[in-house]
């Protein structure tokens, strides 16, 4: 029985629409590390969101619960398919409380609930002071499919560009206030993702978590309570 961290204010956008040109067209969200599919293995790490949603082709198996849409038109690119996340997302009405989003590539293989926390922690630790948190690699560069966001900070970034199709995640975030998380942890970088063949064999040859069944998810609700880390 694995402990289980809850946010229930966080949804979790996973965006799943890539053409995998450097994997030969193959759906790459669908790819295996370690007999697992990317995709299974980024929502087992989500799990503990308050809402999921995949953007990108419809899919059989998902979940129960998660929620998909389509970015317009197919493969408009990342910012379209959060925009198109976002139609999904009710806006936080006052009193709420704090209404988080995070944006993730579907072809995380390392990413756990962990990691996901320390984003999480990094957001509501700031007290109103940062707009989100990514995860930034030993160059120092930002890894912007692996964040959490104040929801309202993310819409105003989405907003400011129009017509978000062909836009870069990049153009999102200018002008937002970036916490700059370094990931310090053993254990492979939870924000290393797969382009290609060489990257699904090094990924499938790192220590990889144990991604749990739904109904091994389910069951554990009874001990949630007292083994859940919450905002």
């Amino acid at each position: 029985m694995r402990a289980v961290s809850t946010w229930p204010g966080l949804t979790a956008v996973i965006l799943a629409g890539g053409g995998g040109t450097r994997l030969g067209g193959r759906d790459k969200p669908m790819l295996a590390v370690a007999g697992v599919p990317m995709l299974d293995r980024v929502l087992a790490a989500l799990d503990g969101a308050g809402r999921r949603i995949v953007v990108g082709p419809a899919r059989a198996g998902l979940p129960a619960g998660v929620l998909t849409v389509r970015e317009e038109p197919a493969g408009a690119g990342p910012a379209a398919a959060t925009a198109a996340a976002l139609t999904l997302i009710p806006g936080e009405a006052p009193g709420e409380g704090l209404d988080l989003v995070g944006v993730f590539a579907a072809d995380l293989p390392h990413l756990t609930a962990a990691a996901v926390q320390v984003l999480v922690g990094a957001v509501v630790g700031a007290a109103g002071r940062v707009d989100g948190a990514v995860f930034v690699d030993e160059r120092g560069k930002r890894q912007l499919l692996c964040g959490v966001w104040r929801g309202d900070a993310l819409r105003r970034g989405v907003e400011r560009l129009g017509d978000p199709v062909g836009r870069s995640m990049r153009a999102v975030f200018d002008g937002l206030v970036v916490a700059e998380v370094r990931w310090e942890q053993d254990g492979p970088s939870p924000y290393f993702d797969c382009d290609t063949d060489e990257d699904l064999t090094r990924a499938s040859g790192a220590g990889q978590p144990a991604v749990p069944a739904e109904s091994a998810v389910q069951a554990e609700s009874a001990v949630q309570a007292e083994q859940r880390v919450e905002w």
